[in-house]
């Protein structure tokens, strides 16, 4: 979610901070802020659900849920990477490339994913928007050919998604939805005719902002967030996603309004006296930016009501020394300064997840990850919402605590001391590959040594399929398993010690696998990843 990842220490001045979010865009924004408030240091419903219920290992009778007399035990959390397009960051490692390259790329993230016993990706496919698949609404991103509106020829969403659930991944599609282009000179800056022919704001330049000014550095063009007819295409234009394609969730980060630049202020003056009703221009652009959030929950569950919908905002709502209700924090605030009110979001459950973006290490004064946790906690308690940690990949290595390459692992400890805490999500896919300090072997190692189900959700669609049919085979030194089924995927569990562990999942109701000799059984999953009894 950045776009990338230069050098810094933790010294760096606020200003160059502030440039480099401008530059990289939301993912940087974390980068950025947490270096810009240490550089400173001195930023309900009636549906409620039982938390630590939801995080059980099973969702079946436990009477039924056993295999060789002993209980099924599997992991229930989500366990997620994001695999950032914009600048190629994660990928394509370029632009232009052929496209059995491009797919080889991809393959390649989502073995690793696998290596890694994660569960869901989370691929970027409107960075600015655009879109990664032919679409009516957008052009065709310029980080696949290195061309603005030029497609790769095939349907890319389609095999991705194709691709990702063949492994038995979930596919997150990550939209920016007000981004309207990159800051020059990679991408259109504050041009409008630098972009694509086709692009919206190309149709309707009344729609767009420039924000920061132009001659500032990363100047770039937006979708006016005060207008409700840009709001409006907007969110059909990410629909279209889900309307046309099996995603399994849509997800946004930090990017609606700006982070602020200096003492620049938004230029949103026209659009405030059309349509700011009386209100101050801080609520209303809060109010502009919870109707783009409430009106997406209801459009994506008419639509397809299995379809997640999450968000991952910046880690601090407001600090305590302005709000009490806030968190132990002295930093940046989004609602304050970039307008999303992400307290609210979750108490209103307009969302089926959130993941803060924890950016920080455990003692750090400004904004410590031990106390923002808690914290987190406390707004999902008696919510319906998961809450998923953003886990900070990227800052191992970097000079003070993050030199320590079990900062991770701590935070990952930490993290399953709350019962609400149910996965977290990784930044980024190349932070992942590369494995600073040994920190991905280590954390993976104690935490995610083994496949983990995707945590229930239990206001989506389920219905539990029925056991499938399993049959067994001696393989040599081995077992064959076959079954057939009529889920959308399978889990298979193997006897060792007192519970049958989870030993891996297959996409699809029929299905086998080959283990060492032993104890089996299978169990079918809906896409909802209600399970059923076990066969075997």
């Amino acid at each position: 979610m950045q776009n990338r990842l230069p050098a810094r220490t933790s010294v760096l001045p606020l200003v160059i901070g502030l440039v480099l979010v401008l530059l990289g865009g939301v993912g940087l924004a974390r980068m950025v802020w947490d270096d810009a408030i240490n550089a400173s240091a001195g930023t309900p419903s009636t549906d409620r659900i039982d938390r630590a219920a939801d995080r059980a290992d099973r969702a079946t009778d436990p009477r039924a849920s056993r295999c060789g007399g002993v209980p099924l035990s599997a992991p229930r959390e989500l366990r997620g990477v994001w695999i950032t397009t914009v600048e190629n960051i994660d990928w394509p490692s370029r632009p232009g490339l052929p496209a059995d390259q491009v797919k080889q790329e991809y393959l390649g993230w989502l073995d690793l994913a696998q290596r890694r016993n994660l569960n869901a990706v989370f691929v970027h496919v409107r960075p600015s928007g655009d879109a990664l698949w032919p679409s009516d609404f957008a052009p065709w991103s310029e980080w696949i050919t290195g061309v603005r509106g030029q497609g790769p020829g095939f349907d890319l969403m389609q095999w991705m998604i194709d691709e990702t659930h063949r492994r038995d991944l979930e596919f997150h599609a990550w939209f920016n939805p007000y981004r309207g282009s990159q800051p020059a000179p990679s991408g259109a800056g504050p041009d409008i005719n630098a972009l694509a022919p086709d692009h919206p704001l190309r149709k309707h330049p009344e729609w767009a902002v420039v924000y920061p000014s132009v001659g500032t550095t990363g100047s770039r063009l937006h979708f006016n967030p005060g207008i409700p007819e840009a709001r409006k295409f907007v969110e059909d234009s990410m629909l279209e996603a889900v309307q046309k394609y099996d995603v399994d969730g849509v997800h946004f980060d930090d990017f609606f309004y700006q982070y602020p630049v200096g003492k620049q202020d938004y230029p949103d003056d026209a659009a405030y006296r059309q349509y700011g009703g009386g209100k101050s221009k801080p609520d209303w652009r809060r109010e502009n930016v919870n109707l783009l959030v409430k009106e997406m929950g209801q459009r994506i569950k008419q639509l397809k009501p299995w379809v997640k919908f999450g968000i991952s905002p910046f880690g601090i709502w407001r600090n305590n020394g302005t709000d009490p209700a806030g968190s132990p924090t002295r930093g940046l605030q989004s609602y304050d300064d970039i307008y999303a009110d992400t307290r609210k979001w979750v108490r209103e459950q307009w969302l089926d997840y959130i993941v803060p973006q924890l950016y920080w290490n455990i003692g750090f004064d400004v904004a410590d990850y031990a106390k923002l946790v808690p914290w987190w906690v406390d707004v999902v308690k008696d919510t319906r919402v998961q809450l998923y940690i953003g886990q900070a990949d990227y800052r191992v290595g970097q000079a003070g605590p993050w030199s320590d390459p079990t900062e991770l692992d701590r935070q990952l400890a930490l993290n399953r001391k709350y019962a609400q805490v149910t996965g977290s999500v990784h930044f980024s896919a190349k932070n992942l590959r590369a494995d600073a300090l040994g920190s991905v072997s280590k954390y993976a190692g104690d935490f995610y040594n083994t496949p983990a189900l995707p945590p229930l959700m239990k206001w989506l669609p389920n219905k539990a399929p029925a056991a499938p049919a399993l049959s067994t085979a001696a393989d040599g030194d081995n077992v064959k398993l076959t079954w057939k089924g009529q889920g959308v995927s399978a889990a298979v569990y193997r006897v060792d010690g007192g519970a049958a562990k989870l030993v891996a999942t297959r996409r699809g109701g029929d299905g086998e696998f080959t283990g060492p000799k032993g104890t089996y059984c299978v169990t079918a999953l809906d896409r909802s990843w209600n399970e059923s009894p076990p066969a075997g």
